[in-house]
């Protein structure tokens, strides 16, 4: 398998995962949130990734969003989720249950929390390819798994089997772009941090952008994959401008950004927030006056 073996492209939003006010999985707004993103031109979604807060699911709750996930997207998009876990053993276990519930592919993220050399991380990717059957779907987030997926691994690590696709989040334009230059020709490279800029990694030639800022940005997703694509660079500057002012607004006066994403969505009205799983905290007065006077000020609500 390769870049070649899948059509995985565009917008491909890291979506949240939504919990009801007794902290339950709330699969109808999980669902919802799908189609609302379908229905804006997504053409697939990232699912029990970092913003879907897969740290503080249980296995029985990974596995729920997964079904839920495929049964709302029925087809009608790519659909990769998050099995990544410490050990191989237990990645394995996630990524197969992913496959009984018909995904297109998995992200799996380097073991994290301990250290660990460049051939550790490939023996642990071959592994995965080698028990399973799945697509797999790279995930460099070096400032949460401590392992770096640096350009020359990920070029190292395109050779594996069941490796067709990397999402490059380091927030490192410059590791961003040596991926790119590494890795292309064998892998499909996707943007993380589309909102600071996702217009360049276009231009340049990622694949597309999987990002959580179209939950509540939705000009963040395809518009600016679109515009950027099309050489308007009136259009992409105005759009990729929104993508950094709300990066700021998100991260500033003590919020941070899964909590700042569900906080945004609940005053727009729109499906998929709620309250984050502790030890995130949902923002308190002064956070959510400051965030909703900013959206305010962006023309979001």
């Amino acid at each position: 398998m390769d870049r070649n073996s899948i059509t995985w492209a565009g917008s491909m939003p890291a979506l949240t995962t939504p919990f009801d006010s007794k902290g339950q999985l709330d699969e109808e707004a999980l669902a919802a949130n799908i189609e609302r993103l379908i229905a804006a031109g997504s053409t697939g979604f990232v699912v029990a990734g970092c913003t879907g807060e897969f740290w503080t699911l249980t296995k029985a709750e990974r596995e729920r969003c997964y079904r839920v996930a495929a049964e709302a997207v029925n087809g009608r998009a790519t659909l990769i989720v998050g099995t990544g876990a410490i050990t191989p053993d237990e990645t394995v276990e996630n990524t197969k249950l992913a496959e009984a519930a018909g995904v297109d592919g998995v992200l799996v993220l380097p073991p994290y929390f301990i250290k660990l050399t460049d051939d550790e991380i490939f023996a642990y990717y071959k592994e995965i390819s080698d028990r399973t059957d799945a697509a797999i779907l790279l995930y460099n987030i070096p400032a949460n798994a401590v392992n770096v997926l640096s350009p020359e691994l990920v070029a190292r690590l395109a050779d594996i089997d069941h490796v067709v696709a990397v999402k490059e989040s380091s927030g490192d334009w410059n590791n961003f772009y040596q991926t790119l230059i590494a890795a292309k020709d064998k892998i499909r490279v996707f943007c993380g941090p589309s909102s600071i800029y996702g217009a360049p990694a276009a231009e340049l030639g990622a694949d597309g952008f999987i990002d959580c800022f179209p939950n509540v940005w939705i000009d963040g997703g395809k518009p600016l994959f679109d515009a950027a694509m099309a050489g308007d660079r009136v259009r992409t500057a105005k759009l990729q401008k929104t993508g950094r002012l709300l990066t700021n607004l998100f991260t500033a006066e003590g919020r941070t950004l899964y909590p700042a994403t569900k906080a945004a969505m609940d005053m727009m009205g729109v499906p998929g927030g709620g309250t984050p799983r502790r030890p995130l905290k949902s923002l308190d007065a002064k956070q959510r006056a400051g965030l909703e006077k900013g959206l305010a000020e962006l023309g979001l609500i």
